[in-house]
């Protein structure tokens, strides 16, 4: 049962402002906010839909908003990179960003006058804030090393390109997938390290071989909070890599159409599933997938421990290194946002990084321009490979 065929009376206050419009209906109505100012919008305008198109108010700091951005398996290139900075620099006040825990980065002290001008730069290098707040699908994460890691088992980058594409209908906004019960995370596992910690996301796939071929057991309903915390339970399901969208698709959908919705505190996946047993969830998703799914692999390919790829390391490809910064606090400010663009660019091939531990890869450094990369001022005297406990 949907949302919108509930009644009135089974529907909490977030159920009842999201059945009287959509928040991807605010997306039309930005150039009106802009002109308006933040004080004279709809107060649940301000406070809640804005978070469908990434834009959050804040209280604490009046007429400053938090913008958080999409960067599916956190890969950014040095034109982005320098576009954010410049935002940070020219538009935001307080002059900083955020890397997220979930491979993203969020931007601090933007005012609403300016995110029109702000979502025209995003269009121009290819980045969007859609639907990454509220009751969306996150931040979808992979692995940060995907496709330089000599031990991974699968490259997940353009597997989570299109998993995020289907879901945001490539950047666009899809109200399909915009009225969840709650937020949802998604995690793509190609590493042998569980470096994206697929136990705490809604959904997460994770490498496994069945019959000699390579794919992903699932793992559903983990998540993180301050009521309750919930390891991700195996699904019995395994799948290949061409079928991660539409399981992906048919997974939201049971959890859109099914999902409890009456008390916010216990709207998560992982409460359906307790409800209904894991057995029936898996039917369910067969159902609404059209087909049957195979069981799952007898065990999967991560075997090592998480790794937070700090300090210098060897890839896969000839003579190239990966070099992972710590970011305290995974705090960033426009000089150094700048400078991380220029050594990217200068050292590697133009290419950043972000790890679900907030700290920052640069890939594609050659052997002979390790040594140069390590002596710049950044990483002597912020953001160090060899950081203290």
């Amino acid at each position: 049962m949907t949302a919108t065929t509930q009644t009135e009376a089974h529907l909490n206050k977030f159920e009842k402002f999201k059945a009287e419009k959509d928040g991807l209906a605010v997306k039309a109505e930005l150039e009106k906010f802009a002109q308006l100012g933040w004080e004279a919008i709809d107060e649940t305008d301000l406070t809640q839909r804005l978070k469908w198109l990434g834009v959050f108010f804040r209280p604490v700091t009046p007429g400053k908003f938090m913008l958080r951005m999409r960067m599916p398996n956190g890969i950014l290139n040095t034109m982005q990179m320098r576009t954010l900075a410049e935002i940070v620099q020219g538009y935001g006040e307080d002059g900083n960003a955020d890397i997220t825990t979930r491979q993203n980065i969020q931007l601090r002290g933007i005012r609403i006058e300016d995110i029109p001008d702000i979502f025209a730069k995003f269009d121009q290098i290819g980045l969007t804030s859609v639907q990454s707040g509220m009751d969306n699908v996150r931040n979808i994460t992979g692995s940060p090393v995907a496709g330089i890691d000599a031990h991974e088992s699968i490259d997940t980058r353009e597997l989570v390109k299109k998993v995020q594409d289907m879901i945001t209908n490539n950047s666009q906004g899809n109200p399909a997938f915009t009225n969840l019960p709650r937020k949802f995370n998604i995690a793509i596992a190609g590493g042998r390290d569980n470096s994206v910690h697929a136990e705490i996301n809604d959904i997460a796939y994770v490498p496994a071989y069945k019959e000699e071929h390579l794919g992903f057991n699932i793992l559903v309903g983990g998540f993180f909070s301050a009521k309750r915390c919930a390891a991700a339970v195996p699904l019995n399901a395994w799948v290949r890599t061409d079928e991660v969208v539409d399981i992906s698709k048919a997974i939201l959908e049971v959890y859109r159409d099914r999902g409890l919705r009456a008390n916010r505190q216990k709207a998560r996946l992982m409460w359906l599933i307790d409800e209904w047993g894991i057995q029936k969830f898996r039917a369910e998703v067969e159902k609404q997938l059209g087909r049957e799914i195979l069981t799952a692999a007898p065990k999967d390919e991560i075997d090592w421990e998480k790794r937070d790829h700090i300090g210098v390391h060897q890839q896969k490809q000839p003579d190239l290194n990966y070099v992972g910064l710590h970011v305290p606090v995974g705090r960033l400010y426009a000089p150094e946002m700048f400078e991380l663009a220029r050594m990217a660019e200068v050292y590697g091939s133009g290419e950043i990084r972000l790890t679900v531990e907030q700290n920052i890869i640069i890939p594609n450094i050659a052997n002979s321009r390790l040594e140069a990369f390590l002596t710049e001022p950044l990483l002597q005297e912020r953001f160090s490979i060899n950081p203290k406990p």
